[in-house]
């Protein structure tokens, strides 16, 4: 089964440190309808602190987030 939710845009920032990642992310969710899904590819691992505090800090909702080989992925709903 997969739990993995579908995307409208994906966003890869893998290289890139804090907090480009979250910053990119942002710039992309702006461009974004309301209740449309980005998917974040990121390598750093302070992305997953930064992307749990700014959607709930933000009211967008973290749909799911997976790290596997050091990159992890999140899924965005734009509130």
């Amino acid at each position: 089964m997969n739990d993995v939710p579908e995307c409208d845009v994906e966003l890869d920032t893998s290289g890139l440190n804090c907090p480009l990642p979250l910053l990119k992310a942002k710039l992309e969710l702006n461009r974004m309808a309301s209740g449309t899904v980005l998917k974040v590819i990121a390598t750093d691992a302070g992305s997953q602190r930064d992307f749990r505090s700014f959607a709930t800090l933000a009211g967008h909702a973290l749909l799911h987030e997976k790290a596997l080989d050091g990159v992890y992925s999140y899924w965005l709903r734009k509130a």
